[in-house]
């Protein structure tokens, strides 16, 4: 228990000397000299210098050691690969993004592990070294068979495909929803740290929520929560019936592609995007200024919904759509006229890395929770865990 608490303080401040760690954590000062040489034998902690410059011998510091663990976060999205890797201190020693040229599953997992090797290799590390891998992905994961369910466009991830995933990146891989991802980084790193309770909503090639309730990713009993792309709507311009039935009514008219028939249904012409229709309304076309304003309707009445439900003190808009200029003003005009109180309401700061992020902060917290049993099962008298017995 004093290993345990020692190392969560050294965490926490980063970089502490042995007397310090002894006054924190209430502890003498023999006992901490002794908890400290367990860990340094264990390789989760080392000395990191001294500190000079104060009345008496000069203090070691001590830190995380940095290269005892590692994290692997992959972010699928339909038009880019992202990934990163952080150490044990949380620092992030790799980061990247291909673009998606896989028109299959098993292809993409082939993209995936290519994108691996090479965070790898610029991290200087095997790709056995790492002890934590998290996927995210549009969808709901289905443990028991080990499949995505509602991912919308993101096609051919069955059981098999992600078998393939699991011998690629170990047994361990967990899969996380890429808006749940993007809302634990909001937490860890964004607008969430403010709030207790808060919702991120995205929007842009889809449209979803992560949404945390009393500091703790809220996922439902079936995983589902958030999926607000299936709120019912009925006779919208953008939307349609296929797409609907596919992906969810609210997504099939409010996502990017929903953004584009909503244009040319109001008459808009030539190769059309959901970035050249705001960027037509901020130009003063009226037809583009009508389509936003139609989006942020719907948007609104989205965040209305959750606000009835569970009354976040915060909700954060992110996605191609969600950041893009003047949006957040057009979607809490709207929200001010129908919901019964007002969340604020942010435009995310975090950008495309959100979901790799979330992906980190989830397998770091992975990470942690493992070496703290394992901590506890040698406390106890149990057989030494791999990789904590010297």
């Amino acid at each position: 228990m004093n290993e345990t608490l020692l190392l969560g303080e050294i965490r926490l401040q980063h970089s502490i000397s042995r007397a310090e760690l002894a006054r924190t954590c209430n502890l003498s000062k023999p006992t901490v000299s002794v908890a400290l040489a367990n860990l340094e034998r264990a390789g989760l902690v080392r000395a990191s210098g001294v500190r000079t410059g104060l009345p008496g011998p000069a203090a070691v510091l001590y830190e995380i050691d940095p290269e005892a663990r590692y994290v692997l976060a992959l972010d699928v999205g339909r038009q880019y690969l992202r990934g990163a890797i952080a150490d044990f201190s949380g620092v992030v020693v790799a980061r990247s993004s291909v673009k998606v040229g896989a028109r299959t599953g098993h292809a993409q997992v082939t993209e995936l592990i290519a994108l691996a090797d090479s965070l790898c290799a610029r991290a200087g590390i095997a790709r056995a070294s790492i002890d934590q891998s998290v996927l995210g992905s549009p969808g709901v994961h289905d443990p028991r068979r080990d499949v995505l369910t509602l991912a919308g466009k993101l096609t051919g991830w069955d059981a098999p495909l992600l078998a393939d995933l699991r011998v690629a990146f170990g047994a361990s891989l967990m899969i996380e929803n890429d808006v749940d991802a993007a809302a634990l980084a909001e937490q860890e790193h964004g607008h969430g740290r403010e709030f207790e309770s808060f919702g991120f909503v995205s929007i842009g090639t889809g449209i979803g929520m992560g949404l945390v309730l009393g500091g703790r990713l809220h996922r439902g009993h079936h995983g589902a929560a958030g999926e607000i792309g299936y709120l019912p709507l009925e006779h919208e311009p953008s939307s349609n019936a296929l797409d609907a039935r596919r992906r969810g009514s609210l997504e099939a008219a409010a996502s990017a592609a929903g953004i584009v028939r909503s244009a040319r249904h109001a008459g808009m012409a030539g190769p059309l995007s959901a970035r050249r229709v705001f960027a037509a309304a901020a130009g003063g076309d009226e037809r583009a200024v009508l389509v936003m304003a139609q989006e942020a309707t719907l948007v609104a009445k989205a965040i209305c919904s959750v606000v009835t439900v569970v009354d976040p003190g915060l909700i954060i808009l992110g996605g191609g759509v969600g950041r893009a200029d003047g949006f957040l003003e057009l979607v809490a005009e709207e929200l001010a006229h129908i919901a019964p109180v007002l969340p604020e309401l942010r435009v995310s700061a975090l950008g495309d890395d959100a979901v790799t992020d979330g992906c980190l902060a989830a397998g770091a917290d992975r990470v942690w929770a493992a070496v703290n049993a394992a901590l506890s099962d040698v406390s106890q008298g149990g057989r030494t865990p791999v990789g904590i017995g010297g």
